[in-house]
């Protein structure tokens, strides 16, 4: 049986996984190719996947810039220690912009064009997780 992995963009047998290595069939040469996890996907996933990440870069989709202090207010269960940490690593890869009025103690936290184009990965998040995790509310 065999499925389409659209990130990867060929067809993986699962029964060719094999120690951590996917074995790939070419169509044009019939000959088995190894590869491992691609470094970017494994990068994104490192960012994304990392607890509170996920959320922030949805509030800051759907709210636009913000000061830290909406950030916080919006995932109350995130500590301010936690959230500024979190801010600066989003910030490190691209993903955040950090924004000082001057003559002010104003800052704000926005997306980057890179953290918008996350727009339909967050969409198609949300999207599974409506139709794969039942509703929590009582």
């Amino acid at each position: 049986m065999q499925r389409l992995n659209n990130f990867f963009d060929f067809r993986i047998n699962p029964s060719k996984f094999k120690e951590g290595k996917l074995m790939k069939e070419n169509i044009a040469l019939r000959e088995p190719i190894n590869y491992f996890l691609c470094p970017k996907f494994e990068k994104t996933f490192s960012f994304l996947g990392k607890k509170w990440n996920g959320l922030i870069i949805d509030v800051l989709l759907q709210e636009g810039a913000l000061r830290f202090r909406e950030v916080a207010r919006q995932i109350p269960k995130c500590s301010n220690r936690v959230l500024v940490e979190r801010l600066r690593e989003l910030e490190d890869d691209g993903v955040v912009i950090r924004k000082d009025y001057p003559n002010s103690s104003l800052i704000e936290y926005s997306l980057t064009d890179q953290g918008k184009e996350l727009a339909p990965i967050m969409h198609a998040i949300h999207s599974w997780s409506e139709k794969w995790y039942p509703s929590t509310e009582s």
